[in-house]
């Protein structure tokens, strides 16, 4: 239902910026929280970044907040994410999510919890 794009190899310090779009008949508008999450290998999958669609508010984890910038484009049907001052940490597969759920307050961090996948776009940070 989703599809992502972007990932690629670069050096310490670069920048790649990765989209989400909708396959088939599924839009993104539609999905409450659009979020990215990563998985690098033998590690489990972790929360990078999310929007809810209803207030537009950003959530980030500690580790990138500062260098990746979400976006959702609603009209073009579309989820972004910025990834500047890239570390070697960050090399891993990032995924795409929606999740239908809703929370007052905060964002949903769980990945058990996110509905709408795409297959993983892979980024490795090397020198």
């Amino acid at each position: 239902q989703l599809v992502e794009s972007g990932g690629g190899l670069v050096q310490p310090g670069g920048s790649l910026r990765l989209s989400c779009a909708a396959a088939d008949s599924a839009t993104i508008a539609s999905i409450n929280t659009m979020g990215w999450f990563r998985q690098a290998p033998g590690k489990d999958r972790e929360f990078v970044a999310a929007m809810k669609g209803t207030t537009g508010m950003v959530y980030y984890s500690d580790s990138v907040r500062g260098r990746f910038t979400i976006t959702r484009d609603n009209a073009k049907n579309m989820l972004s994410l910025q990834m500047n001052t890239l570390k070697l940490e960050d090399t891993a597969v990032y995924y795409c999510a929606g999740t239908d759920l809703r929370l007052i307050t905060g964002v949903i961090r769980s990945a058990s919890r996110y509905d709408y996948w795409g297959q993983g776009t892979r980024v490795t940070v090397s020198a």
